[in-house]
């Protein structure tokens, strides 16, 4: 019935408790859930989760704060990305919530390389068609920009970006750009924080047709469970607040988020298990 559309399954705390977790999403009823990838070392095992199990997909793509890593090309995301069961590309985008320019730290000057490294992602994106996975932290002017740009760019070739902007915590201006550029935008479990209640506003003011629920664990643990390792079966708490926060029941939740994953995730219709029968 619920999809988690982002977590880690990937990372050493959730992969080693593996098939825990899976029973526990079993429980309660978290039929599917999206392996996101964040470096080019990581994907294969995040593939292998995608390929192993008939409810888990992939994404390709590196996360815009992992530093050292290999740097992907465009081809390295577009071949990986022909992959069976890759629906998406990234995470990516851009965060600044480390730069503190005032005590010595990197300017947004300094941040190009995260600039350019979403700029491949997007073209990526253009080149495979897959929608994309936007991670944006202290940066949400600069990552509208340059979706708007390249969505420009793209748009004299016929073509249109598509994605959803994850684990939302922007305020309701972006809320709205990102809609009216076509993005999806998925809440977390920061949605029943105490003090999130500016967000709590923006979901309520973000259409349900537009809307996805997630995880992303290991991190942002909804409540009542804050403080631990989060994980796909925890994600029907923030479907619960989301349903509240739209009048609605959590069934209807559970199911229009999910036909919402497979309209933007088109290929998970293709090769997997429908949110009609989740």
């Amino acid at each position: 019935m619920f999809t988690d559309s982002h977590c880690h399954l990937s990372f050493p705390e959730l992969q080693s408790q593996l098939p825990q977790i899976r029973q526990a999403m079993a429980a309660a009823q978290v039929t599917r859930a999206l392996c996101i990838c964040t470096t080019i070392e990581e994907f294969d095992d995040v593939h292998a989760l995608a390929t192993t199990y008939d409810n888990f997909w992939s994404t390709v793509g590196v996360h815009p704060d992992n530093e050292g890593i290999y740097e992907p090309t465009l081809d390295d995301l577009v071949q990986r990305s022909k992959r069976p069961k890759v629906v998406a590309i990234g995470e990516t985008g851009l965060d600044y919530y480390q730069m503190d320019e005032r005590k010595g730290g990197r300017s947004v000057a300094d941040m190009g390389w995260q600039r350019e490294r979403f700029r491949t992602h997007i073209r990526a994106s253009a080149a495979t068609a897959l929608p994309l996975v936007i991670h944006t932290r202290s940066a949400s002017e600069d990552t509208l920009a340059i979706l708007q740009e390249e969505g420009a760019n793209l748009r004299h070739s016929a073509g249109q970006l598509s994605g959803v902007f994850h684990c939302f915590t922007e305020s309701m201006a972006v809320a709205r750009a990102a809609l009216d550029m076509g993005f999806y935008i998925s809440f977390s479990g920061i949605l029943t924080f105490k003090a999130a209640a500016e967000l709590r506003e923006v979901a309520a003011y973000v259409p349900l047709d537009r809307c996805l629920i997630e995880t992303d664990s290991p991190y942002l643990a909804p409540m009542p469970h804050r403080g631990k390792t989060n994980n796909p079966s925890y994600v029907p708490f923030v479907a619960q607040q989301l349903a509240v926060l739209k009048g609605l029941d959590v069934e209807s939740v559970a199911m229009a988020t999910s036909v919402n994953f497979d309209q933007l995730f088109s290929r998970v219709k293709a090769n997997g298990v429908h949110a009609e029968n989740a």
